[in-house]
C-alpha cells in the first residue's frame, strides 16, 4: 500500500494539511508495506517455524487477492501463537488502515514499533495511524523516531510538518516542509503545504510563490485555492484574489469562498457584485457570520454615500449586523458599527 497524505483546511492561512489515502500520486513512490518488512523480523527469527511461515504467505496472498478479511484473520492468528512477530502486526495494521479502521492500525503498527523500534516503517505508520486519529503529538514522535532511522525519507518529513500545522506550531513545522521540497521538488503537495507554513508565520510572498509553483505541478484543489486567495488578500493583489476565486467558484462554491470574492470584489470597488456575493454567502449558509459582516458594511457605505438620506440601507446594515453579533458575540468591531448606527 503506498504511503500517501490527506488535506486539512486551516481558515485565515494556518495550514492546509495534505494527508489523503492514496489518492496523490507525488506521495506514491513506495510499494506494498511488506515488501519491505521481512519475514521473520529482528527478535522474532527464531521463533518462526514452518506453520508461521505457510501462515503468513496465505495471508499474504488472500490480501493481494483482494480478500481482506480473511487475510485480517490470517494475520490476527499468527500475532496470537506468535506475539512477537513483527510482520504480522504490519500486516494486519495495513489492513485496517486500507479499511479506515485507523484506531485498531494504530495498536498494530505501535505493537510492531515497540517489539522492533528500528523499524522504519513500523514507526512511520505508526505515526500515520495517529496522525488520522487527530493525536498529532503522539503521531509527531512517532515520525522523529521514523526520522532517526531514515532522516531523509520525503512521507515522513511532509507529514511531520503537517503534524506541527495541526497543532498550530508553523515555526517547528518549517524545517521539515523545507526538506520535503528540497527531497522532491517536483511534488505539488509539498510546494502547496510549504505556502501554507509560510502563509502560517505571515511570509505570504513566500506563501504565494509557492502555491504558484504548487498550481504548475498540480490540478489546485478548493482548500488550497481558498488558501491561496487569502495569501493574495494579505498582499492586497486583489485582482489576482478575485481571478483566483473566480476558479475556486468554478470547482466548488461555499459560503467562504463567497464571502472571500466580497471581500475582494469590495476593495476592487465593484461594490454592486461585492454586496452580490456576500448575499450569496449568506444564502448558502445562514449561521456564517462573516457574510452578514459583509453586507452590513456595504450597506453602510451606501447609506454614507447617500449623504445619510437612505435610512433604509441603514436599518438593513445595522440588521445584518446585529445577525452577526448574534451568531458570534465576540466581534468588539462590528459591536461598535451597531452602536454608531444603530440608534
Amino acid at each position: 500500500m503506498p504511503r500517501s497524505t490527506r488535506s486539512t483546511l486551516a481558515i485565515c492561512g494556518t495550514a492546509i494539511v495534505i494527508l489523503s489515502g492514496c489518492s496523490n500520486p507525488d506521495n506514491q513512490q513506495r510499494g506494498v508495506l511488506t515488501g519491505s518488512s521481512p519475514v521473520g523480523v529482528q527478535g522474532t527469527r527464531s521463533t518462526q517455524d514452518s506453520a508461521t511461515t505457510e501462515a503468513l504467505v496465505t495471508a499474504e496472498g488472500l490480501r493481494h487477492s483482494g480478500n481482506l478479511d480473511e487475510a485480517l484473520a490470517e494475520f490476527e492468528r499468527v500475532i496470537e501463537t506468535n506475539p512477537l512477530m513483527t510482520v504480522a502486526y504490519m500486516g494486519a495494521g495495513d489492513i485496517y488502515r486500507e479499511q479506515g479502521d485507523f484506531a485498531s492500525a494504530e495498536q498494530r503498527y505501535g505493537t510492531a514499533a515497540k517489539i522492533e523500534p528500528r523499524n522504519f516503517d513500523a514507526q512511520y505508520y505508526h505515526g500515520f495511524a495517529l496522525q488520522m486519529l487527530n493525536r498529532f503529538q503522539d503521531a509527531i514522535r512517532a515520525y522523529l523516531r521514523a526520522l532517526s532511522i531514515r532522516p531523509n525519507d520525503f512521507d515522513a518529513n511532509l507529514n511531520l510538518a503537517m503534524s506541527y500545522l495541526d497543532l498550530d506550531e508553523p515555526t517547528q513545522s518549517l524545517p521539515y516542509a523545507q526538506r520535503s521540497i528540497a527531497l522532491r521538488p517536483d511534488s505539488g503537495p509539498a510546494h502547496a503545504n510549504l505556502a501554507a507554513v509560510y502563509a502560517a508565520i505571515g511570509r505570504h510572498e513566500l506563501a504565494v510563490s509557492e502555491y504558484q509553483q504548487a498550481a504548475d505541478l498540480m490540478e489546485l484543489g478548493p482548500d488550497i485555492l481558498l488558501n491561496m486567495a487569502d495569501a493574495l488578500g494579505y498582499l492586497e493583489r486583489y485582482a489576482e484574489m478575485s481571478a483566483t476565486l473566480e476558479q475556486l467558484l468554478r470547482i466548488e462554491a461555499s459560503p467562504a469562498a463567497w464571502e472571500r470574492m466580497g471581500k475582494a470584489k469590495f476593495k476592487l470597488r465593484q461594490y454592486d457584485s461585492s454586496l452580490e456575493a456576500f448575499n450569496k454567502s449568506v444564502e448558502m449558509d445562514a449561521t456564517y457570520y462573516p457574510a452578514y459582516n459583509g453586507v452590513g458594511v456595504c450597506l453602510l457605505n451606501k447609506y454614507l454615500w447617500s449623504e445619510q438620506q437612505d435610512v433604509r440601507a441603514r436599518e438593513a446594515a445595522v440588521a445584518s449586523l446585529r445577525r452577526s453579533l448574534q451568531i458570534e458575540p465576540g466581534q468588539p468591531r462590528i459591536l461598535e458599527l451597531v452602536r454608531r448606527y444603530g440608534g
